[in-house]
């Protein structure tokens, strides 16, 4: 199958790719700099609100996986949250409905659910109804990608939780987050709850669900529901440090928040205080325990945190102190596939690579 791919560069996406390929089928990716894509891809060079360079990207496809999006509470992102997220969904399945693709995958995420108004989500729950930036063009998405399913599109939507994992391109939002942990940046916490997963579990669902292999027209990635002192309470375990902190209602914390993003817009480096992600603790609830997940079960949170630091720790993005006593493990093993590195240092973007 001749599979397209729009956020193959991404962390989600990369992982998807590799996936993929390891299945035998053909893959074409949306690039904007092609010179960042694995010579094992076809490229379409070209961004997600350009509807030339979507046409291009589906033209003979058999599927699409549309995973390009900006995931970022960053307040100084608001207009590309507007323009990838929204507008770039609008084109990519536009074109593809146009072209006839059998199957196209919508990654939305659980927050485009967020807040709910039931104690569980699942397939049936209503978009939510969430302004904060991100959330707010997650959903403006999810309602695009249900709007083309009503009208008979073949459109499956994925609910991917937070993920973690290694091998990731250009540290992603979670992973970003973790670091911060390690390095004693967020010493105060809100209390409630977040999804988290590992994305090789969600990379595996959407291989299976481009391969044809699941019949269905909603999944949520794998994952498990932790409050916020069971998630620090794992990275504790795995690294063996203390890492003081304090939990606070996650509400009483929605002032600071929104004053950090204000002092965000001029502000040069990223603050780890933000207000989407206290606001995502104090909405989040968990996914029900029958929503489908292709079949894929998810892995231990602490297997996927294990991953991680070990991952940050061998690409020098945290020192020995920080790994704990991650800092002596190897990352995973990564024999049939490997991180390709198009820059220096430990700040380089990364794509996988699939091995013979």
């Amino acid at each position: 199958m001749l599979i397209a791919v729009t956020g193959g560069t991404g962390f989600l996406g990369a992982h998807t790719v590799a996936a993929l390929l390891r299945r035998g089928h053909r893959v074409r990716l949306l690039a904007r700099d092609p010179a960042a894509v694995p010579s094992t891809v076809d490229v379409v060079a070209g961004d997600v609100t350009d509807p030339a360079a979507a046409s291009r990207l589906v033209a003979g496809a058999d599927a699409l996986l549309h995973a390009a999006g900006v995931y970022t509470f960053d307040s100084r992102r608001r207009d590309e949250l507007r323009r990838v997220n929204v507008r770039g969904t609008e084109v990519v399945l536009a074109a593809a409905r146009r072209a006839g693709t059998g199957r196209i995958v919508h990654v939305s995420t659980v927050g485009a659910l967020y807040p709910a108004t039931t104690p569980s989500i699942g397939v049936s729950s209503p978009v939510g109804g969430s302004r904060e930036p991100y959330l707010a063009s997650k959903a403006a998405a999810e309602r695009i990608a249900r709007q083309h399913r009503s009208a008979g599109a073949p459109v499956v939507v994925t609910y991917p939780p937070a993920l973690l994992g290694p091998d990731d391109p250009r540290l992603s939002d979670q992973n970003a987050r973790l670091r911060d942990v390690l390095r004693g940046l967020t010493p105060i916490w809100p209390g409630g709850g977040l999804p988290i997963g590992d994305v090789r579990d969600s990379a595996e669902l959407h291989a299976r669900l481009l391969g044809g292999e699941v019949p269905g027209a909603a999944f949520f990635g794998p994952g498990h529901f932790l409050t916020t002192r069971e998630y620090l309470a794992t990275v504790r375990a795995a690294t063996g440090r203390a890492l003081p902190a304090v939990f606070l209602p996650p509400r009483a914390l929605y002032p600071v928040g929104r004053f950090a993003d204000r002092l965000q817009r001029g502000w040069p480096w990223t603050l780890p205080v933000q207000y989407g992600a206290i606001h995502v603790c104090a909405t989040a609830v968990p996914v029900a325990r029958d929503a489908p997940t292709g079949g894929v079960p998810a892995r231990p949170v602490s297997e996927t945190v294990r991953d991680t630091v070990a991952w940050l720790h061998a690409t020098g993005r945290i020192t020995d102190r920080q790994a704990g006593t991650l800092s002596t493990v190897s990352p995973p093993d990564v024999s049939r596939h490997r991180a390709v590195l198009t820059g220096p240092g430990p700040g380089a973007v990364q794509t996988e690579e699939v091995l013979p």
